[in-house]
């Protein structure tokens, strides 16, 4: 299994970048996918989620509006559309996989990505 995050950088506020995730090992289409985010010292962050077919997204707060989960299924692919960009979110963001329907929380996660920094300057 591996889920494989590009796309990180420096990004500046106001701007945008667009995080992919590459997965393969799994049946990709039978889970939901998630990112999350972590700041050093700071407890990982739910980000955006899109369940198995695609249907349903969900969004934490604080990037609604302003983010945008997508996924392809026949190229096993998540992607995380950042626009308008604040310094506060600037982390290390993490594509991950879950079977469960609980896609906001990172309990019920099965596999995890090694994470991709994002840098946000003011």
């Amino acid at each position: 299994v591996q889920l494989q995050a590009s796309g990180g950088g420096l990004g500046q506020a106001g701007g945008s970048l667009r995080l992919s995730c590459a997965a393969s090992g799994f049946d990709f289409s039978d889970y939901g996918m998630g990112w999350f985010r972590q700041d050093p010292g700071q407890a990982r962050e739910f980000v955006a989620g899109v369940t198995w077919s695609g249907g349903s997204t969900y969004y934490a707060d604080s990037v609604k509006g302003r983010f945008t989960i997508s996924r392809d299924n026949a190229k096993m692919t998540v992607k995380l559309q950042m626009n308008s960009l604040k310094p506060g979110d600037t982390a290390v963001y993490y594509c991950a996989a879950t079977r469960s329907v609980a896609i906001t929380t990172d309990r019920g996660y099965d596999y995890w990505g090694q994470g991709t920094l994002v840098t946000v300057s003011s």
